[in-house]
């Protein structure tokens, strides 16, 4: 077992997982990594286990599989137990760990047709909108989680008091080795609490203000999250090429506005080069707008930027 926030090193540390067991089968074209324990770790995260399956697969660029009645999850390649654990610390940064007091004790509601993820901390109170610029999001939109008394995490999909009222006609099974965790395949899902958001439902759960301000203000944060998500496919559908002009002017205009150092600033410039799919490239970019004649005093005013893309050799080597 290890801790959920590795970051905590107290070995007292209430919240614990089990470390990810990868067994890889096939051979050539036809190699798979099948993660054996995925609904124990998913069950520890109370997180439907495809949700950290499907972000595997948008990390690594590969195809992923379910197949939920059988525990069967699979991500096409050969991946190692350690990289996919190194992996499922983004998935609990950015999806489990409230961004407040860091507990996990929190619950995503999905708001389908609006197309947002929001996230309560049941340990602090504290509730938020889940960043959508990463790829799974999308997914996580399709398929918003179900709460299932006991093991929600683990066997996701089945239908609840709410859908059998509604005279619903499917099962809810999730569609067994779904090539590329496709959802087309999958129903829709509703949740009374701690997963998908009842449109009707949605203010009480949250407990929102109805005062018109505080109205008008959720209006124009849904209409914010609409036009992100839509930025965010139309960025990915461009070239390589494109992607990295639109960095390019992204880091020219914090340049300009004072806003490149700081950890704060430091983590949205990941996020864009992340958000885009050119990691690879942002150094490049990075050094092409922030150095020029004063290159000695520039890299030690923007070594930490570098190195939180990645880009420790580059700094060595300009170091040399």
């Amino acid at each position: 077992m290890v801790n959920v926030n590795r970051e905590v090193t107290d070995q007292f540390y209430r919240y614990k997982m089990p470390k990810i067991i990868a067994k890889v089968e096939g051979k050539g074209n036809g190699i798979k990594t099948v993660i054996v324990n995925m609904p124990e770790v998913a069950k520890a995260l109370d997180r439907p286990a495809m949700y950290p399956t499907k972000y595997f697969g948008c990390e690594l660029g590969a195809q992923t599989q379910f197949d939920a009645k059988n525990e069967r999850y699979i991500v096409n390649g050969s991946h190692d137990s350690s990289k996919l654990q190194d992996l499922l610390d983004g998935f609990i940064k950015r999806f489990v760990l409230c961004p407040e007091c860091e507990n996990p004790e929190t619950k995503l509601a999905v708001a389908t047709k609006k197309g947002t993820i929001g996230q309560r901390c049941i340990a602090c109170g504290h509730s938020n909108q889940v960043d959508l610029r990463h790829k799974v999001t999308t997914y996580i939109i399709k398929n918003p989680p179900v709460e299932e008394s006991g093991s929600s995490a683990a066997t996701p999909g089945k239908k609840t008091k709410r859908d059998k009222k509604a005279g619903s006609s499917t099962n809810g099974d999730v569609s067994p080795e779904v090539g590329n965790g496709d959802s087309n395949n999958m129903p829709p899902m509703r949740s009374v609490s701690g997963g998908a958001v009842n449109e009707e439902e949605e203010d009480d759960d949250w407990g929102e203000d109805v005062s018109e301000a505080a109205v008008e203000a959720r209006r124009i944060q849904e209409l914010s999250g609409a036009v992100s998500s839509m930025v965010v496919t139309e960025d990915l559908q461009k070239t390589p090429s494109e992607r990295v002009n639109i960095f390019y002017a992204f880091i020219k205009k914090r340049k300009e506005q004072n806003k490149v150092c700081g950890i704060e600033n430091e983590k949205e410039i990941v996020g864009e080069a992340e958000r885009l799919d050119i990691r690879d490239k942002a150094t490049v970019v990075l050094a092409e707008v922030l150095l020029d004649a004063g290159i000695l005093s520039q890299i030690k005013a923007y070594r930490n930027l570098f190195c939180r893309v990645g880009s420790i050799k580059f700094l060595k080597k300009l170091g040399n």
